[in-house]
């Protein structure tokens, strides 16, 4: 194995995964890494670029391509060839304080942007970014990021998604006080309840969540800031406050017959399924399951995906996907070159789970729901999915339609922005699309808001998007609120 023209000697080669009838027969995770030399073979094709676009973390025609944490890629990449997970795990540390969860569920903007990726296949940095954390906590060399000092500064994080646990692992490294509060009965927010296990394991969120605690951050759960009063409490008890809470307002589905019983939000439907999954003796709603249901999926991104594959492993009876975009094509074309976003075919798990139950791809392209139809007890029972011939923001023209029996529509168009309780409850001042309003549009104070001591990060500022995007913000953040305390 030699590392010099590593990529003309070697091909590429992922993970494996477990076989689609074995894997959804239950909620595990089914990526399978390679051997330790398999992978070190993998990082040998690394060129070690002069200018690594991997780590660059441009945005190009709006898309992201490259790592927006500016992750030390082709240092660990050689670490790993060089058999050197230590090192490895130690660079990648530098940049990325959760690296069990990127290199789960990040889309790999890291790939796309791979100079080897022009003429060759890229670089496996996902995978190769996974094997080092995971070689990391087997080697038992994680541990509590506890800081040699501490300040006298008290701060509060609102929300424990990966901005509100990446801004609360920075304070506390810089040696602040720091408390953690969350709405819901286990911390993680999306990462827990927004994402399913077959996807990122629950217990690989508790155990950085308990890592953290060792570091001396406090978690406090069932804790919701909604009032004026809860506001006002917390400003009077600390230095700073965090509001790291998303974009959690739901896109809905303006259609006739929206009220109809069986009609859900994907998130909804998710979070039921995780909750059943965690306690099923106590928590989640039956009700929510797809068993025995022909199930429509409203929109084609990576949530629609998780409805796919978590209703299957239900035991849907049927699973359609509604894609608004036009079938893309199977290569790039030359208005797509890289390093843009490639936009082309791909089938993600879900797609591939379904076709391997009915022989094809669960996606109806170009189309969504013009209406939604009833039984006398007032549930769905029909769908109405028309072709989209044209768009104009909201304003669709449709073209032919085609019913289908449906028990069950889940909604997984996005989300609009935050919602506005928490904002209001500390008085801050808006945008046109009530999003908490910054000083600045550049620098540090992008994520300080119109009151001195609230900040804001993550989806809560710049709207729906990536968990490693969530990580760069709380990580910002951070720096923001240390400058103004020290």
């Amino acid at each position: 194995m030699g590392k010099a023209g590593g990529y003309l000697l070697h091909n590429r080669e992922n993970h494996t995964n477990d076989s689609q009838n074995e894997r959804l027969k239950n909620y595990d995770e089914f990526a399978r890494l390679l051997s330790t030399e398999e992978q070190r073979v993998q990082a040998s094709r690394c060129m070690d670029c002069g200018v690594a676009f991997c780590q660059a973390g441009l945005t190009i025609k709006g898309h992201t391509t490259g790592c927006p944490l500016h992750n030390l890629i082709p240092e660990w990449n050689d670490l790993v060839y060089r058999g050197d997970w230590a090192e490895a795990y130690a660079r990648l540390s530098q940049t990325n304080p959760f690296p069990e969860f990127t290199g789960r569920v990040c889309p790999a903007l890291c790939e796309v942007a791979c100079n080897l990726g022009l003429n060759y296949t890229a670089t496996t940095i996902k995978d190769n970014e996974r094997a080092i954390i995971d070689e990391a906590f087997t080697a038992g060399i994680v541990e509590p990021s506890t800081p040699a000092t501490r300040t006298d500064k008290q701060v509060c994080v609102i929300g424990s998604g990966p901005a509100g646990l990446a801004a609360a692992e920075h304070l506390n490294r810089m040696g602040h006080n720091v408390t953690v509060m969350e709405r819901h009965d286990r911390c993680g927010g999306l990462l827990m309840y927004g994402i399913p296990n077959m996807k990122l394991d629950k217990d690989i969120i508790e155990r950085r969540i308990d890592l953290m605690k060792k570091s001396g951050i406090t978690f406090l759960t069932n804790k919701e800031v909604a009032t004026k009063e809860d506001a006002d409490s917390l400003l009077a008890s600390y230095e700073a406050i965090v509001l790291a809470t998303g974009a959690t307002v739901a896109r809905d589905l303006l259609v006739p017959g929206r009220d109809l019983k069986g009609v859900h939000f994907a998130v909804d439907y998710l979070t039921n399924a995780t909750k059943l999954l965690l306690n099923p003796e106590h928590e989640g709603d039956e009700g929510l399951s797809a068993h025995g249901k022909n199930v429509i999926v409203v929109g084609g991104g990576d949530t629609g995906v998780d409805c796919i594959a978590t209703a299957l492993r239900q035991g849907a009876k049927s699973v359609i996907q509604l894609d608004i975009h036009r079938l893309p094509p199977q290569v790039r074309t030359s208005s797509n070159p890289w390093p843009e976003w490639p936009n082309t075919y791909t089938q993600d798990y879900g797609h591939i789970e379904a076709e391997s139950i009915t022989g094809e791809d669960p996606r109806i392209w170009a189309s969504t729901v013009k209406e939604l139809f009833g039984n006398e007890d007032g549930s769905v029972s029909k769908v109405m999915v028309a072709e989209v011939l044209k768009r104009d923001g909201s304003n669709i023209t449709y073209g032919d339609g085609q019913l289908f029996d449906c028990d069950m529509v889940l909604i997984a168009l996005g989300f609009s922005g935050p919602e506005q309780n928490v904002i209001d409850a500390f008085g801050l001042e808006k945008t046109s699309r009530n999003f908490p309003a910054p000083r600045s549009k550049e620098g540090l104070d992008r994520f300080r808001s119109s009151n001195d001591k609230v900040f804001i990060a993550g989806d809560m500022r710049r709207g729906q998007s990536l968990v490693v995007w969530a990580i760069e913000e709380g990580l910002e953040c951070a720096e923001s609120i240390n400058a103004m305390l020290s």
